[in-house]
């Protein structure tokens, strides 16, 4: 068999530093608070840790709007402080991964100065820009509608317009220009000496698509994922390019290339028919996910997720599914963004229900694929709808019922977000330190399907079993590898069922719990889950 590259069955779990620990008491989390936590997230099982920008940058777009992609903020941290993360994360036998924002840079970025002031200068082409604003076609639009009006903006130093998929103060950088992408190169092979296994590749399909005036290689668009990936595979043995692409199915089989561009893509089409599924109790979205997803080539694969940092994404998904998301699980239309997104944490929009989220998190782990999450999903962590934007969803970690939820020993005044400090949510109800104490909290049960996931190798080395259930509401999975077969079935209603499967096993075979490791009895092939209940079972011949 040959060997899977580490990527394809990783536990990922996605870390806001600013939000996650205050390891030097001012208020905002760093990597020494994150280098200090990182016992509590190797026992929780994760083997990668993946970092949002903490770069340079003036901080208007949570760091996204970079202006030193070789600088480390002075809020986290240091280099040195950077370096010990590393070291102790290694020692955990934790990878990590970090954001690579090559789209566009902060108009505050050095390069963006030099372009404005100079048309002659080699930085001009560093970016897009034109003496009159260009006729903008139907589908190119900015990607916060409501907020940015069009794709170009008047800059009165240049006397020019300059291009910006995202916000105004976000120019998009010109990947048509060599000189560009050598720069790329140079920020990659810098992070990649620090020991780090790898980048997300943010905003990966606007890297290589039109930017209003030329493609960067328009024979050959993926050229500039495969320059990438080489250049990351020679420096790094088995080198992750991680991306975010959330285009149309029938377009996904080309971020992976041959296996030669992106080793992992975000599989946002999944998360979208997971919730649908949740929504209407019913296990058709997610086999009708699985239909459409392309099957990766080896030694590539998805990070199936519910929940990341930004907006639940149902522009590519059918008006009657995202209608119904939206009516069950954000009606209030604060908790929805333009007009197309869901900005609430899992918790929140599974009502608190420790039945329901557990079940969410089963059904990413039963899948093929790299589980990944976000801080604090892990123990129910709540939102503030009213903070603007994507800080909804960005709330300091609750570690315990104590000052600042244990977050950091600051003032409060000088937290640059307070802790959820009412509702059931609040920290004093929900944090670390009271579930870890007790054993069928919502963190020790997610422990346990992680561990349970990483101790069977069938997950990810077994073949994939498509199995149906009786019943709308039961979605049913399976793997096998010639010696055992694994059946994964999940209950998605609030009602107890009993349910079959279109699977006829030996009548000596053995069944056994995978979580608990008790024997199951199935009666004449029928299995009953209670409600939102899910059943990890093994099935083995007679001793």
């Amino acid at each position: 068999m040959i060997q899977q590259p580490w990527y394809v069955d990783a536990v990922i779990y996605g870390v806001d530093i600013e939000k996650f620990a205050d390891g030097n008491g001012d208020g905002i989390g760093d990597f020494i608070g994150l280098a200090e936590r990182l016992p509590y997230i190797a026992e929780l099982g994760v083997t990668c840790i993946w970092l949002l920008p903490f770069f340079g940058s003036p901080g208007r777009d949570n760091g996204y709007d970079v202006s030193d992609y070789y600088a480390i903020h002075p809020h986290v941290g240091t280099r040195d402080d950077f370096l010990f993360f590393l070291h102790r994360a290694g020692e955990h036998g934790i990878r990590v991964i970090i954001d690579l924002v090559a789209n566009h840079t902060s108009n505050e970025h050095p390069w963006f100065h030099a372009a404005r002031r100079d048309e002659h200068s080699r930085y001009r082409d560093y970016y897009v820009w034109s003496h009159d604003p260009p006729p903008v076609e139907p589908n190119t639009h900015s990607i916060f509608p409501g907020e940015e009006t069009s794709v170009w903006t008047y800059d009165e130093i240049a006397r020019a317009y300059y291009f910006h998929k995202f916000y105004d103060f976000q120019p998009d950088l010109n990947m048509a220009n060599q000189e560009v992408r050598e720069e790329i190169l140079r920020v990659i092979d810098y992070w990649l000496s620090f020991g780090i296994s790898g980048f997300r590749i943010d905003a990966a399909p606007l890297m290589i698509s039109d930017n209003g005036l030329e493609r960067a290689n328009p024979s050959d668009p993926h050229g500039v994922l495969r320059e990438l990936a080489l250049y990351v595979r020679e420096r790094r043995d088995q080198g992750l390019l991680i991306g975010e692409v959330n285009m149309p199915a029938e377009t996904l089989r080309n971020y992976f290339g041959d296996g030669d561009q992106l080793g992992l893509l975000f599989n946002f089409s999944l998360a979208c028919y997971i919730f649908a599924a949740l929504a209407r109790q019913d296990a058709d979205p997610i086999v009708q996910a699985h239909s459409l997803q392309p099957e990766p080539p080896p030694s590539c694969g998805w990070a199936n997720f519910l929940r990341n940092l930004d907006e639940l994404d149902f522009s590519r998904v059918p008006q009657d599914l995202r209608e119904d998301v939206f009516a069950a699980f954000a009606p209030d239309p604060r908790m929805q963004v333009y007009g197309r997104g869901v900005r609430r944490r899992l918790a929140p929009i599974l009502g608190g229900d420790q039945r329901r989220i557990e079940l969410a998190f089963a059904l990413i782990m039963a899948m093929r694929g790299a589980p990944l999450f976000v801080y604090g999903d892990e123990i129910g962590l709540g939102e503030e709808l009213d903070a603007e934007g994507r800080d909804a969803v960005r709330v300091p970690m609750q570690w315990d019922a104590g000052r600042n939820a244990g977050f950091s020993d600051a003032p409060a005044r000088q937290l640059r977000q307070k802790p959820v400090t009412t509702g059931p949510f609040s920290y004093r109800q929900v944090n670390v330190a009271a579930q870890k104490a007790d054993e069928e909290s919502l963190l020790n049960r997610v422990k346990r399907l992680i561990n349970t996931r990483r101790a069977n190798k069938i997950f990810a080395e077994g073949r994939v079993v498509r199995l149906v259930a009786s019943g709308r509401c039961v979605f049913a999975h399976g793997y096998e590898d010639g010696t055992q077969t694994a059946l994964l079935l999940h209950n998605l209603a609030d009602r107890r069922v009993t349910t079959t499967l279109d699977l006829r096993l030996p009548k000596d075979a053995v069944l056994t719990d995978l979580l608990t490791g008790k024997p199951i009895e199935a009666d004449s092939g029928q299995y009953r889950l209670g409600p939102y209940e899910y059943l990890w079972i093994v099935v083995r011949p007679p001793q």
